[in-house]
């Protein structure tokens, strides 16, 4: 069994997140609702980055991108769990799901590397301010944002040709998308090296992108207790506190998620964990990033008296 090709399995049905139909509107109408605070909010965030000069700085470049990669990777997922939720049959096709899972990998990698790059932007502009406009230069910026994708690229082509030459004897996929653990389930074969595999990559990106923002932090923090004033250190803190949510929240469930053996939790908490930092986070980014930030707000009002008036 363990040699027959995957073009036995043509296409797989989905199990969603729940199979009680009186909870399908409901979450229908949850979702969706979601999905569209998303997609305002950061097709908002990109158009007043890109229509207000005041923000275009190294900082709102990365944002930007940020925004970017939030409504990318919600919409990899959840249009197809809005049909399935109202479908008779969950059903996706071998090339639609493996292109799913492709697309969600490079996105949400790039998404953790630009949480980096963000951590980085900010330790140079607190830590060597005189030094910010020539060190975070539009070529350095364009580069840092590069790399971002390219890992994502890289570790997503690595894990999804593995998962392509998997044979599946099974087609239920106990999830809403298509994700590495609930497919490896279905395999005929041994899935421990793409365990290990996805382990490694996973713990790479997670531990190395993790401890960079640490770090960085780690000489922020030091820098602000030595500012005399608290006026300054409560300014410079401001300017990074945004940034934290963000990454907790990501990194938070992102390591709960793979940083772990496939049967370590129940299919329950691996759909919570899931639906957080699959819709819940790209909803909430451009939310933080402009309710705490007064740059944002200010922008966000120019353009508004500018429409009306």
């Amino acid at each position: 069994m363990a040699t027959e090709n995957h073009s036995t399995v043509t296409e797989f049905i989905l199990g969603g997140l729940t199979n009680q139909p009186e909870l399908q509107l409901p979450l229908f109408l949850l979702f969706l609702g979601i999905y569209l605070v998303t997609m305002i909010g950061n097709l908002g965030m990109i158009t007043l980055i890109c229509v207000n000069a005041q923000l275009h700085t190294p900082m709102y470049y990365f944002l930007g991108n940020l925004s970017l990669l939030d409504l990318c990777y919600s919409s990899v997922i959840t249009p197809k769990m809005l049909v399935n939720f109202v479908a008779e049959k969950n059903i996706i096709s071998y090339a639609g799901c493996m292109s799913q899972l492709y697309f969600f990998i490079v996105f949400v990698a790039a998404e953790g590397y630009m949480l980096t790059v963000m951590a980085y932007d900010r330790y140079v502009a607190i830590c060597n301010p005189l030094l910010y406009n020539v060190t975070m230069s539009y070529l350095v910026c364009s580069l840092l944002v590069a790399a971002a994708y390219l890992m994502g690229l890289i570790g997503s082509t690595i894990e999804t040709s593995l998962m392509l030459k998997l044979p599946y004897c099974e087609v239920l996929i106990s999830h809403y998308f298509c994700d590495i653990l609930p497919l490896m389930k279905l395999s005929c074969s041994s899935t421990r090296h793409i365990e290990l595999t996805m382990f490694f990559l996973a713990g790479f990106n997670i531990i190395v992108s993790s401890l960079t923002v640490l770090v960085s932090y780690a000489f922020i923090f030091s820098t602000i207790l030595h500012i005399s004033t608290r006026e300054g250190r409560s300014k410079a803190f401001s300017t990074c506190s945004s940034h934290l949510t963000a990454v907790g929240l990501f990194y938070g469930s992102a390591s709960f998620m793979y940083l772990k053996p496939s049967t370590a939790s129940s299919l329950a908490q691996e759909n919570v964990a899931s639906v957080f930092y699959t819709t819940v986070i790209p909803m909430l980014n451009p939310l933080i990033y402009s309710l705490r930030n007064k740059e944002v707000k200010a922008a966000m009002q120019k353009t508004l008296r500018r429409k009306l008036f």
